[in-house]
């Protein structure tokens, strides 16, 4: 069930998905054999300036990247369990060992445990229980599996669906709540395009020698699987190549992520039985309430003519094929540390090592930590924000935050291609963005979830009945805006365009992104960066179509929106020319993350000016360093970045994400910024100074 947090148009600092498992993150772990897996690594918290990243031997001018990260994958080989290493990663793994510390002694506490400190440790225990998971092998999937075979019909295919949305199986669509695009004070129901195996539907069309070879792999992937799941050699062959070529039917209706950017391409509201027309084939109204949804009588459908399309797929697709597609999209969507050994290490073998290039799975205790997490993230989030986030921590980001906003206004204000009327409205926007830092103001109740020990399949389905359940409560409600999307242990950050509110988590408030005992310069440049990376998104090509109260709402004149989009062609132009082997960025699929990185940045140096004219700093002076505070900005800035990805991580970023591989993000922006060629005294015609700087904000 996912279509809530896509539509929120929520943009997060950097990638969700694929690179949850290391993007964005600011620790240091104790260098180790590049062979070594993550098991035997410790991580540290590193200091907001490394110069031992540093490689000085590059000229700043040329490579700025290089210059200020140049060592990074020298101290930092990537792990054989990951698919990158990079400062995200590497916070992200010392936030888990303080989690690894707080589940394993929730695990092994007594009856004297609270409700939440007893749902944490047995939902983790029984994670790692994975002699009692091999014991159980096929008989906890039986009654899922049994439930297909129970399908005499298509008629019947509605209250199936129906289950499978509220277990997080989205075959054929996706389902859930949303906020009204038009009216973001109340909640709706929506549906989307679901259904695909692989990362996008470009994976199932484009041509090209390394996109056939993933698709072969894929079917392979998909025939072991139905294996695993029981099916004949035979039989399990040709009902791989069938699904392959029913997702390949979905993918060619289905709207690209590009497109999805837009959110007028996502946005159609309509009666209900304007849905039933659309697709015949399932009985929507069973499939409502076999969710549990509450009654309504609109809903937002993103994208009608996938649903046109997808009811001539299932009509035309006979129900054998159709059963077997969902028996793979079960126990694809299933998470690997809940069923037998065999399951888990061939979804990783395809996830991990064919699309993602990494070598081995990452051990058992961080996968479970991570499992937990994502299902009891804020009753594990409320004893983590207790040990690790002081309130001094929020007290100086909110500060940190307030700052860039007064910056933001002083750029709005001095903008010379925008009218007065616009600047008017922009302004509002910005004044009434709700800043979320640390952790929510009341915390969520678990009470109703039911977790046993033992049970890791059962904890699993009943976590995600559980979420499903509370989202879907929200329908025909008013919206509650108070809620976070992020548990307070996550490193990264986002911006949400239907609530305008910028939320920082606890776990992304540390060195060396926010460190209150850097210079100031440092600060600005990391945590500085990221928080005007995020006010920026309110007014990208995306935000900036929503009004300050969240409504899709076009609030600029005709003359200014021109002058925008002639200013993000720019980016768009500037981006699309990188490139990772033989792969360019997408310039139009990045152009909001990019215009937040150039924006943000931009922000924090405003910000920074500001704060050396109130205390009397000479930011072109080296004080107690090697270094200028202009200098440190940019450093601090550069290296946010620094990372190393494996080819095929790269690869499937440049195709379907939204953020750009690091290195581009860093010397991106700063081509742009004529104030960091003046720090290190480059000069015209050098690779780091453009001869045509971008700027929107």
């Amino acid at each position: 069930m996912r279509f809530g947090w896509q539509s929120n148009f929520t943009c997060v600092l950097i990638a969700a998905g694929t690179l949850a498992v290391g993007s964005m993150g600011f620790s240091q772990m104790n260098p180790s054999a590049p062979g070594e897996a993550g098991a035997s690594q410790t991580f540290k918290l590193i200091p907001s300036l490394d110069k031992a990243l540093m490689d000085t031997t590059a000229d700043p001018c040329v490579d700025f990247y290089r210059y200020a990260c140049g060592n990074w994958s020298k101290l930092h080989p990537i792990p054989n369990d990951s698919p990158d290493s990079d400062q995200f990663y590497n916070l992200e793994q010392y936030n888990r060992q303080v989690l690894h510390g707080i589940l394993e002694s929730a695990a092994a506490a007594g009856s004297g445990r609270d409700a939440n400190t007893q749902k944490i440790g047995d939902y983790y225990a029984s994670c790692m229980d994975e002699a009692a998971i091999e014991k159980k092998d096929m008989a906890a999937l039986q009654p899922e599996l049994e439930r297909i075979n129970a399908l005499t019909g298509k008629d019947q295919l509605g209250e199936l669906l129906a289950h499978y949305q509220l277990i997080n199986v989205n075959a054929f669509l996706g389902y859930g709540s949303q906020q009204d695009f038009k009216d973001a004070t109340q909640e709706i129901a929506g549906v989307s395009q679901g259904g695909l195996g692989l990362p996008e539907k470009d994976y199932y069309l484009r041509a090209g020698e390394k996109d056939e070879q993933i698709r072969k792999q894929y079917v392979q992937h998909i025939t072991k699987m139905l294996k695993l799941l029981g099916g004949s050699d035979a039989q399990a062959a040709s009902d791989a190549q069938a699904i392959m070529k029913l997702e390949t039917a979905l993918a060619k209706v289905s709207l690209d992520v590009t497109s999805q950017r837009d959110p007028h391409n996502i946005y159609h509201l309509m009666a209900n039985n304007g849905l039933q027309a659309l697709t015949p084939v399932l009985n929507w109204e069973h499939f409502y309430s076999a969710t549990g949804s509450p009654q309504f009588k609109e809903i937002n459908v993103a994208e009608p003519e996938f649903f046109k399309g997808l009811n001539q797929v299932i009509a035309e697709t006979n129900l054998a094929i159709i059963k077997a597609y969902l028996r793979w999209q079960l126990v694809q969507s299933l998470p690997g540390t809940a069923l037998p050994k065999a399951l888990d290490e061939e979804k990783f073998d395809f996830d991990g090592r064919t699309l993602a290039g990494i070598p081995q799975q990452e051990p058992r205790w961080k996968r479970c930590v991570a499992s937990t997490d994502g299902a009891l993230g804020e009753a594990l989030g409320k004893t983590y924000v207790e040990q690790q986030f002081p309130a001094a921590s929020k007290e100086k980001s909110l500060q940190a935050i307030h700052e860039i906003e007064a910056a933001m206004g002083r750029d709005i204000e001095g903008l010379d291609w925008m009218s007065p009327e616009t600047k008017r409205l922009a302004e509002e926007k910005l004044h009434l963005i709700a800043n979320k830092i640390g952790y929510p103001n009341t915390w969520r109740d678990y009470s109703k979830l039911t977790i046993e020990r033992g049970d890791a399949l059962g904890n699993s389905l009943r976590a995600a009945e559980f979420e499903s359940h509370r989202q879907l409560a929200k329908i025909g409600k008013p919206v509650d805006r108070d809620e976070w999307g992020m548990s307070p242990p996550t490193v990264n950050a986002y911006y949400s365009a239907s609530m305008n509110d910028i939320n920082f988590p606890a776990g992304v408030l540390q060195s060396p992104f926010f460190d209150p005992s850097a210079t100031a310069a440092l600060n600005y440049g990391h945590i500085g960066l990221f928080m005007g990376h995020e006010i920026t998104h309110g007014f990208d090509d995306q935000g900036r179509q929503f009004d300050g109260h969240g409504n899709l709402h076009d609030w600029w004149t005709k003359e200014d929106a021109e002058k925008f989009n002639e200013k993000a062609e720019c980016i768009v132009n500037e981006y699309s020319q990188f490139s990772v082997g033989d792969t360019k960025l997408n310039g139009k699929l990045t152009l909001g993350e990019n215009t937040a990185d150039n924006g943000g940045m931009r922000l924090a140096y405003m910000a920074l000016l500001a704060y050396a004219t109130e205390q009397g700093m000479d930011l072109n002076k080296k004080i107690g360093g090697e270094y200028t505070p202009m200098q440190e900005l940019f450093l601090g800035f550069a290296q946010d970045w620094c990372a190393e990805w494996r080819p095929e991580l790269e690869r499937l970023v440049a195709t379907t994400d939204p953020h750009s591989p690091s290195r581009f993000r860093a010397n991106g922006v700063l081509v742009n910024m004529p104030e960091f060629g003046k720090a290190f005294g480059c000069k015209a015609g050098q690779p780091m100074v453009a001869a045509k700087a971008c700027r929107v904000w």
